[in-house]
């Protein structure tokens, strides 16, 4: 073939796209233009997952009846809530995290009512909390969910956070998650229940505060969580027993708390007097009467 010098080469602009899981359906373009801003637009959360977020137990017996306002359970997928309407934030959040839940993808920020609540509904949103002095604390982390961009998008959904201190939230709280995630990194799967109570944090402005966003958004006095340490495996509600190592603890939402979560351990026991739940409901109650008593001290 004789290829005339002078004909025109015309460039080919191939441009890739690249679908995630099953659960996101993302297109990522390889060819954006230099310096061109990403947009992740919000998300809504799945109706399913692919392990069970209340294996352990439903503490409150939450309910997706719309009259139960102040107990409504939503199945976000990678984690239920019991939502309080009457205080704008969850009395609890339960989920399980395994290896494959920590993966790369970056923290999306994209805190936002969610529209999954009952039509009528205040929603409290990425606005609610301006100004106030305290953090959008995370009850199911970011990190713990960084598999695929829609699962981490779901933890910035406003029913999954609290008004925390600053100090307890980026430190003493944080310290805890991280250690969570590294029993996690280490060959264990855990199932986390956090939740917070009465009112009464302290933030950066100082002093102690009720509530914020016009009184809409209580501000609890105490966190507090728990986590069932289990080796990789199957059949996991099975495999919980008198020896399995529970973690928990209870803190105060104030500027002073100590920065070592290890000083607020305390008993499973304790946080049932504390809030009228009943956790680990789903776990033998002979087992249940041993691992819930014990503090640990590993």
């Amino acid at each position: 073939m004789i290829i005339n010098r002078f004909s025109r080469i015309i460039p080919i602009v191939v441009v890739l796209f690249f679908t995630a899981c099953s659960k996101d359906d993302i297109l990522v373009e390889t060819t954006n233009p230099v310096g061109a801003p990403i947009i992740v637009a919000p998300v809504a959360p799945p109706t399913f997952a692919t392990d069970s977020t209340l294996i352990m137990g439903n503490p409150s017996s939450a309910t997706t009846n719309p009259a139960d306002f102040t107990n409504y359970l939503l199945r976000e997928g990678y984690y239920s809530v019991s939502y309080n309407r009457e205080r704008g934030i969850p009395n609890w959040v339960s989920w399980h995290t395994v290896n494959t839940d920590l993966g790369s993808v970056p923290r999306q920020d994209n805190f936002r009512a969610n529209p999954n609540l009952p039509a009528g509904w205040y929603q409290v949103d990425n606005l609610s909390y301006s100004t106030s002095g305290f953090d959008r604390g995370h009850m199911c982390p970011s990190a713990d969910r960084t598999s695929t961009i829609v699962a981490n998008s779901s933890t910035f959904l406003m029913t999954n956070i609290i008004p925390q201190s600053p100090q307890n939230n980026q430190v003493t709280w944080a310290g805890l998650e991280d250690y969570c995630r590294n029993l996690v990194i280490g060959g264990n799967e855990l199932y986390i229940i956090s939740g917070a109570y009465g009112e009464g944090g302290s933030n950066t402005n100082g002093g102690l505060q009720a509530s914020i966003n016009n009184g809409r958004v209580v501000v609890p006095a105490k966190l507090w969580k728990v986590i069932v340490v289990l080796s990789n495996g199957g059949n996991d509600l099975n495999r919980v027993t008198a020896g399995t190592r529970v973690i928990s603890v209870v803190m105060p939402n104030l500027e002073t708390v100590n920065s070592d979560w290890r000083t607020y351990r305390n008993s499973v026991d304790f946080i049932e007097q504390e809030t009228g739940y009943e956790l680990l409901s789903n776990v033998i109650t002979g087992i249940q009467n041993i691992i819930e008593s014990r503090i640990d001290n590993q």
